[in-house]
């Protein structure tokens, strides 16, 4: 029979941050330390699966209970998206110290039974939104007080969990920028979804600071889009030299867009993606991305709500920049 895992406590967490246990306590009780010695024991939480409080404890054990993971869109086809098992996979792995089943679900752009029947289920202990729009964070906030976490935008009461998608952006126009491209076309994401805005405002921040002209496409993260928007691209900026795909499947469409024009990347056009999927690496040419550390973003998340660990209401994950062939 396969030994069971001790129970953290208090002082094993102390221990592994490196600081005393009433430092520990106020981190967690949300006191007044510095952001360092906070950022060790958030750390040290997370990495001992602490529940730091006797309610919590009580809420993991209880039989049936299941964290959902719910993925707001325009229609229930999100849910085929891989980033989504991306997440899904993390969080079970986080709930199966804690005897805590998970769950899917979609969540429309506006109000309806869907989320009526999330907030009323009574085996919720908790939900993940992956890319909310404001309106849910702040229904859900008022509906599940205390059990809700956010991989995009958050509120005061809700915690967010995200990559720092403009500084991976800017890294990608800075890295452009220093190989000589200047006609930079940018294929985003879409445009209801608000975290997506935030490397649109970064590439335009960039360019105008440089002189150059902001070129915008909407797209959606899918490949399919991505083609067509290398099409349009080339329609309106013939000139074009680069174009930035606000996701890994959206470069890589527009690298297939390009081909089926005759524009060979990244000879004519280079091209860069945001993801760092595995299938990155293996495209033809590889394709040149930032990293989105998505399992340890889900992790925390997932921490969050069952741990009831107080932080700051918005950390943002590091985006390396990945440099391959394609740019």
């Amino acid at each position: 029979m396969a030994a069971t895992r001790p129970t953290a406590t208090l002082e094993d967490v102390a221990r592994l941050a490196g600081v005393s246990r009433s430092t520990a306590s106020r981190a967690i009780a949300g006191g007044s330390i510095s952001r360092a010695a906070y950022d060790r024991v958030a750390a040290a939480v997370r990495q001992l699966g602490y529940v730091p409080n006797q309610a919590a404890r009580a809420l993991a054990r209880r039989t049936g209970l299941r964290l959902v993971v719910a993925t707001s869109g325009p229609s229930p086809e999100i849910l085929d998206d891989p980033y989504l098992d991306r997440v899904v996979t993390a969080v079970a792995r986080v709930c199966a110290e804690h005897d805590v089943g998970v769950a899917a679900a979609w969540l429309p752009l506006r109000p309806g039974r869907q989320l009526t029947r999330l907030v009323e289920d009574p085996g919720l202990g908790g939900v993940i939104l992956i890319n909310p729009t404001g309106w849910l964070v702040d229904v859900l906030a008022t509906l599940l007080p205390g059990r809700v976490a956010s991989i995009g935008v958050g509120n005061p009461a809700v915690p967010s969990f995200d990559v720092d998608n403009a500084a991976g952006t800017a890294a990608l126009v800075q890295h452009l920028y220093a190989a000589g491209r200047r006609r930079m076309a940018m294929v985003t994401g879409p445009g209801w979804l608000p975290c997506a805005a935030r490397p649109v405002r970064e590439y335009g921040r960039l360019m105008r600071a440089a002189g150059l002209p902001v070129r915008l496409v909407v797209g959606d993260f899918s490949a399919d889009r991505g083609r067509v928007a290398a099409g349009e691209v080339l329609r309106r900026w013939p000139d074009t030299d680069a174009v930035l795909g606000a996701s890994d499947a959206t470069a890589l469409g527009v690298i297939a867009g390009l081909r089926d024009c005759g524009v060979r990347v990244p000879d004519d056009v280079g091209v860069t993606g945001f993801d760092d999927v595995p299938f990155a690496a293996l495209a033809a040419p590889a394709l040149t991305t930032a990293r989105h550390p998505v399992t340890e973003i889900a992790t925390a998340a997932a921490h969050a709500v069952l741990g009831r660990l107080p932080g700051p209401p918005e950390v943002l994950f590091p985006s390396p920049m990945v440099l391959r062939a394609s740019a």
